[in-house]
């Protein structure tokens, strides 16, 4: 590997490790204001007591991944110093925008969320949730409108005299068509994510023989949440992929390995063969008729662009080169993604089939596929992610900067490996940390149900102050 890839790597897993935690906590945060929402509204101590509960891995998962995602911010100054010199008065902005509002009002609001029980209002401490998390989700925002911007630069204008890219409307920064259905998306997904970990964690808690009116609740709650996240992400996907094949075309040529313009293609399932660049034999597809013309224009024989043609017509603009990305990586994280979130639909439609007939905690065989399950949405999250980025190579800026032209020229390959052989231990001890913590609260489990043959506590100032000190 040379030091382009290395510092690639390095980006990549570093990306990777911090994404385990961002979509938990941005679909934790929603499902724990939901919880203590309906304790607001019926005054249930079941809910409060899941509030408390799932609270506890939402906190988790926010300092796990705040750890985590301080790294990626300094990385672009020590690996890609010419990527932020020619971006920066237009990459900084919504950063920073991130870190200034969407940053604080989360960890403000949380604050104010773990240490105002019993001190606050309920209806003051209920807004204190539901502020972090819009919180969370505006955060998402401000870093999704600036990945966007590399995937279809809007609102910029190139100076004649440094050649670099300078902001000229943050509106249309935030604005870019790109973010507007990226945002959705993400979100959606770190919805499921949210709602795949209630449901892991309690057929863990089930298969222990743990049952308990939290988890009977917490599961019913997480069933329906998870089905409609995941429909409602599978949509927004449809609307990306077709905005894709507008902005960047090659990038679905590739996830399809299609090398010449088809009318009518059809969608490779599964391929066995033929995915490399000049294939020496034949693909033995898995395909479905006209499927990837419906998806890309809603045309039953829509033209689809191949990667040959593609790729003339951008030396033709960009000049010489090969605009090709990885096309086995492309295909296979597409499907991937697409695989897992299949999957994830049909574990939530069987878990509400057998919450009809009266079986979900009794089917072991549900409970341990739920428990499986898990790694579903992480899987999609990242084979979504590499998709994005892979798909979009040569190109760091679609069209303007080239990944090769924005690494830091003074740093050598050995420095790029001590850094991320430490990054990877690091990384490494802080998963290990955060995973041995929600272990921890699973071997816990949530509070027992009242005995109830025993009168209901009291509401006391020392009650409060433990309620405070259990987070």
């Amino acid at each position: 590997m040379n030091t382009l890839d290395l510092a690639r790597t390095q980006f990549g897993i570093t990306t990777l490790f911090h994404f385990i935690f961002v979509p938990i906590s941005i679909g934790l945060a929603l499902f724990v204001a939901l919880c203590q929402t309906r304790y607001y509204r019926t005054g249930h101590e079941s809910y409060l007591r899941m509030t408390k509960f799932w609270g506890k891995f939402l906190l988790i998962s926010m300092a796990i991944g705040v750890v985590t995602g301080i790294v990626q911010e300094f990385q672009f100054g020590m690996n890609w110093s010419l990527y932020s010199k020619y971006v920066g008065d237009v990459f900084g902005a919504p950063l920073a925008m991130e870190g200034l509002i969407a940053f604080f009002l989360e960890s403000t609001f949380l604050g104010i969320w773990i240490f105002g029980w019993g001190r606050l209002s309920p209806r003051v401490h209920l807004a204190s949730i539901w502020l972090t998390s819009i919180g969370t989700m505006a955060s998402a925002y401000f870093i999704l409108a600036a990945n966007s911007w590399m995937q279809h630069p809007v609102g910029y204008k190139l100076n004649p005299v440094t050649h670099h890219a300078e902001l000229t409307s943050i509106f249309k920064v935030l604005t870019n068509s790109t973010v507007l259905l990226a945002f959705p998306h993400t979100i959606l997904g770190a919805w499921t994510t949210g709602g795949m970990l209630v449901i892991a964690v309690c057929a863990v808690l089930l298969l222990r023989r743990r049952h308990s009116e939290v988890v009977s609740r917490s599961l019913r709650m997480a069933l329906p949440f998870t089905l409609v996240a995941v429909l409602a992400t599978m949509a927004f996907g449809d609307g990306q992929a077709r905005l894709m094949e507008k902005q960047q075309p090659m990038k679905m040529a590739a996830a399809e390995a299609l090398y010449n313009t088809t009318k009518g293609a059809s969608f490779s399932i599964f391929a066995t063969a033929g995915l490399e660049r000049h294939p020496s034999h034949l693909s033995k597809d898995i395909r479905i008729p006209h499927l990837l013309s419906l998806i890309s224009d809603l045309s039953w024989n829509g033209t689809v662009k191949g990667i040959n043609q593609i790729n003339a017509a951008e030396q033709k603009k960009y000049g010489p080169g090969d605009y090709v990305p990885i096309v086995g990586v492309t295909y296979w994280t597409f499907r991937l993604m697409i695989g897992a979130g299949v999957l994830m639909l049909l574990i939530s439609l069987g878990g509400l089939w057998l919450m009809r007939k009266r079986k979900l905690e009794v089917s072991r065989r549900f409970q341990k596929l739920a428990v499986l399950g898990f790694v579903l949405p992480i899987l999609a999250n990242w084979t979504g992610w590499i998709f994005t980025e892979v798909g979009r190579q040569p190109w760091v800026v679609f069209g303007l900067l080239k990944t090769s032209d924005a690494r830091s020229p003074n740093v050598s390959s050995a420095d790029l490996i001590i850094t991320l052989s430490g990054y990877i231990v690091l990384y490494g001890i802080l998963i290990a940390i955060g995973g041995w913590l929600m272990s921890r609260e699973i071997k816990h489990g949530p509070e027992p149900d009242p005995d109830p043959d025993q009168p209901p506590a009291t509401s006391s100032p020392s009650a409060r102050r433990e309620l405070v000190l259990s987070y």
